[in-house]
């Protein structure tokens, strides 16, 4: 049995309905993934604006001031920090009134002066000709944002930029008309409308996310916990097929759509009629994927009639040559008329099931996947628009100064920063995740068409009209989503990420700084203790009894080493201080290298999906009129 069963299987029908299985299953398994990264990503972008804004909120709490005028002034130092002394000392009075704090260091040179802007009226549709397409140049850009990172940076520009209006005016040529000048922007109001662009670019998903399927309250399938994603995988749920007399199957397999749970799919006399099932994306790929798996059961069940026919066949003849027992030739013959009526039979179950295969795939793959195609290139057209904005409201940073401010960070800044670099990992992830999801949905979905297409029908001229133009649309698809550079944005994310991930080692650092500086300003305060204790026990100017011994002196030993500490203390305070202004500097600093990066790569690749998906959209309806046209002529 073992070895009639592998050859079964290596026959090449039976080879070929398994191929088609596993593509449909993969593509069950593709459609969910690509679902719930389609949310992810969708989610990403919300999440992302938020922890910005959030990031920004909390800067500009700490005093950071950002204004286009003047250049920055050196603030006054500080007074040293008062310290305990003793009412009987002055000795120590003097100690401690004699230091002075040095003033903080200048603030860094400013770079040279930005262009003047150019982009009052702009058309998104229109490339700029100072815009990098290829990945070279990219890396190139991106290597300087990743060695430019822990650069410290002033004042950018002292000219005043013009501002980006919210929301789209729009004329008779383009989507996006106006960007207006308008009064200068400080950080939060800038983040906020990159924020609101998110948000926007976020909704354009909606309509593709009805068409995947996906669930208001979210999926079951997939779970998230601060910011991190555990599974992409799909949910088990019972199935209860029924196949008639037909071999059954051993289950549906793992379920997404309720409907095809509670759906049933009857045989009865080889026609087969369903039952209560809507006709959404999701219930079409999972019944297909039951259709093929009952397909490659019947066909194989077929072809071990066949060889098992071919077999008595060849016994018959044998025993007709030999002129063998009447009675043993008769019961061969009945055996082989009998296989010959299940061959028969077997042939119109795979005819029926096969019919059924190409019903679903017409009316009603078909439309789903021209709307699915619809849906894509509307959301990457609105993506577009509202990363086109942003690529411009973002070139406002470099028109920031920052003041150095002496504000430490505080527990809820850092707690922010570590929030956004999260977040900004999670929208790295889930970008290639949408990427990679799409690619397997139409690399799936293809492979399974190019079989089932000439499985029976090996002559290509044979297809009929609606073949082709289901074929024809999945390989227009299959080679636009190839020709997608995704690594552009995917870098530019990335490229954000580590730099923003530099904002926090910097913190980090500072925060490290901020406790060695109290650790020793408190053993400062607990060695004056001892002074004063000393010098109430000994006097402030006690010296050695005179006999002829030298003895020790407590006083000036201690006043000695806390004169010492002291000065530990004012390096480590100075040490701290610097390293604020560092973080405050890089902070701005870091946000006008990584944030351009990111939307000049999203406007990029934005604008490649839109233009493909519009293509294979208008081949779509291109083909729509050649068979309308051909319809009508006599």
């Amino acid at each position: 049995m073992g070895c009639c069963y592998s050859r079964v299987e290596r026959e090449e029908t039976v080879s070929r309905c398994k191929s088609r299985k596993r593509y449909m299953k993969q593509l069950v398994k593709a459609r969910q993934a690509m679902s719930a990264a389609h949310t992810m990503y969708l989610r990403s972008l919300r999440t992302t604006g938020s922890a910005l804004l959030q990031f920004a909120n909390a800067e500009t709490h700490l005093h950071l001031h950002h204004h286009p005028l003047p250049p920055p002034q050196t603030p006054p130092p500080p007074p040293p920090p008062p310290v305990p002394m003793s009412p009987s000392s002055d000795t120590w009075t003097s100690v401690t009134a004699s230091p002075a704090l040095p003033p903080p260091p200048p603030p860094p040179p400013p770079p040279p002066p930005a262009p003047s802007s150019t982009w009052d009226f702009w058309d998104p549709f229109v490339p700029s000709s100072s815009r990098s397409v290829t990945e070279e140049e990219w890396e190139e850009a991106t290597t300087t944002a990743s060695e430019a990172v822990v650069t410290v940076t002033g004042a950018a520009s002292t000219a005043a930029p013009p501002s980006v209006v919210s929301g789209f005016s729009k004329d008779s040529s383009s989507e996006l008309a106006m960007v207006v000048s308008r009064n200068t922007k400080d950080l939060v109001e800038i983040i906020k409308e990159l924020d609101e662009y998110l948000l926007k670019a976020a909704d354009a998903g909606a309509q593709l996310s009805s068409l995947l399927e996906v669930p208001s309250s979210g999926f079951s399938s997939q779970s998230s916990h601060g910011g991190k994603v555990y599974n992409y995988g799909w949910s088990l749920s019972p199935s209860s097929w029924t196949w008639g007399s037909s071999p059954k199957l051993s289950g549906f397999g793992k379920m997404g759509c309720n409907e095809v749970v509670k759906s049933n799919l009857v045989t009865i006399g080889g026609s087969v009629n369903n039952v209560n099932i809507n006709s959404s994306h999701c219930s079409t790929v999972e019944r297909l994927y039951a259709w093929e798996k009952k397909l490659f059961e019947e066909v194989k069940a077929a072809e071990t009639i066949k060889m098992e026919h071919e077999k008595k066949v060849a016994t018959l003849k044998k025993l007709e040559m030999k002129r063998a027992d009447y009675m043993k030739t008769e019961k061969t013959k009945k055996e082989v008329e009998k296989l010959e009526s299940e061959m028969m039979v077997a042939s119109q179950a795979i005819e029926s099931t096969s019919t059924e295969i190409i019903k679903l795939r017409e009316t009603e793959l078909h439309p789903q996947l021209i709307d699915l195609v619809k849906g894509l290139m509307c959301m990457w057209r609105t993506m577009y628009e509202c990363h086109q904005v942003q690529k411009h409201i973002v070139q406002q940073l470099k028109y920031l100064n920052a003041i150095p401010s002496a504000e430490p960070t505080s527990e809820i800044h850092r707690q922010s920063t570590l929030q956004l670099e999260l977040e900004v990992q999670q929208w790295h992830m889930s970008f290639c995740n949408m990427v990679k999801a799409q690619q397997d949905y139409i690399q799936s979905l293809t492979g399974w068409l190019r079989l089932s297409l000439f499985q029976f029908s090996k002559n290509p001229l044979s297809r009929t009209v609606q073949e082709s133009k289901i074929y024809s649309l999945c390989e227009e698809w299959h080679l636009a989503v190839d020709r997608i550079p995704d690594k552009v944005a995917s870098e530019g994310i990335k490229s954000f990420l580590t730099v923003i991930h530099a904002i926090v080692v910097q913190q980090a650092e500072e925060h490290k700084q901020k406790k060695k500086s109290e650790s020793v300003f408190k053993d400062l305060e607990k060695k004056v203790v001892e002074l004063r204790s000393l010098e109430c026990k000994y006097g402030p100017y006690s010296t050695p009894e005179s006999s002829g011994v030298a003895r020790r002196n407590p006083v000036a030993e201690k006043r000695v080493k806390v004169e010492m500490l002291q000065a530990k203390a004012e390096e480590e305070k100075t040490k701290h201080e610097n390293s604020v202004s560092v973080t405050r500097a890089m902070t701005l600093n870091n946000l006008q290298l990584g944030l351009p990066h990111v939307f000049e790569g999203m406007v990029g690749f934005s604008s490649v999906c839109m233009h493909a998906y519009e293509s294979v959209y208008n081949h779509t309806k291109s083909d729509s009129q050649e068979v309308d046209v051909k319809r009508l002529q006599p």
